[in-house]
């Protein structure tokens, strides 16, 4: 079971998970509206789309997990 300084840890993960993918976001509108080369523009695309994943893995994995009903048993 999560204790308040584990989902501690947990949100500053999720935060900084976020906040990457925010500035991927911003960084892919700028190359964007500036017309980069499309595989830049494409490389964020890709990293945002990622880091979306890997933010709601984290969350179903912790806050949203099932725990495991042998460990719960001992």
């Amino acid at each position: 079971m999560l204790n308040e300084a584990h989902h501690s840890e947990v949100e500053k993960v999720l935060l900084y998970i976020s906040e990457a993918r925010e500035r991927a976001e911003r960084a892919r509108v700028a190359l964007t509206r500036d017309g980069a080369e499309r595989h830049l523009v494409a490389a964020l695309e890709e990293s945002e789309e990622r880091l979306r994943q890997d933010h709601r893995r984290l969350l179903q994995a912790t806050f949203y997990a099932v725990p495991d009903q042998e460990r719960l048993a001992v």
